[in-house]
């Protein structure tokens, strides 16, 4: 399946467009997946060493430790939980399924916090952000979530491609 880009339009509603891509990029990155076998999904292709199902579960981390630790300021259970030794890490018993479904629930609880918010608000005190100084707002949080998004999805594309010749757009 191909996920359909989506075009830019009049609308001026900032916070949907956040919204309308960040689904798009994660809906990307599980097609790249969909089709992988498990043994793919965990094979590294590049020379850093990394597979598509660390990624994803990176993914996952990364956006709750930027909007439900970060921004909100909640706890949450391990927020580094994505690495070990100091790189990405999923272990033999994580499923590939079920690291996408965390992955479409994280984006479910994304969707809830922005459209609850004003993009203007800072982030809580208390969670990744404990100075007053630190605190970027949920516009500057959002931004950045996106762009990595967009940048692993481009990684995604070429691990793709290496797998089985499958290119993105």
């Amino acid at each position: 399946m191909r996920v359909p880009f989506p075009e830019p339009g009049p609308s001026s509603d900032v916070p949907a467009l956040f919204l309308t891509y960040l689904d798009y990029y994660r809906d990307t990155v599980a097609d790249r997946l969909a089709g992988l076998t498990d043994a793919q999904a965990r094979t590294a292709r590049v020379p850093s060493g990394w597979t598509p199902v660390e990624l994803v579960k990176h993914l996952t981390f990364m956006e709750r430790r930027w909007l439900v630790w970060g921004f909100l300021g909640e706890p949450v259970p391990d927020p580094w939980g994505d690495r070990a030794d100091d790189r990405w890490h999923v272990g033999p018993h994580e499923r590939v399924a079920d690291l996408v479904t965390a992955l479409r629930r994280g984006g479910a609880r994304t969707r809830q916090i922005v459209e609850a918010t004003p993009l203007s608000a800072p982030a809580a005190l208390g969670g990744r952000f404990t100075d007053e100084a630190s605190r970027p707002t949920l516009a500057a949080i959002l931004f950045h979530v996106l762009q990595e998004y967009a940048r692993h999805a481009g990684h995604l594309d070429i691990v793709r491609e290496l797998n089985d010749g499958r290119t993105g757009e």
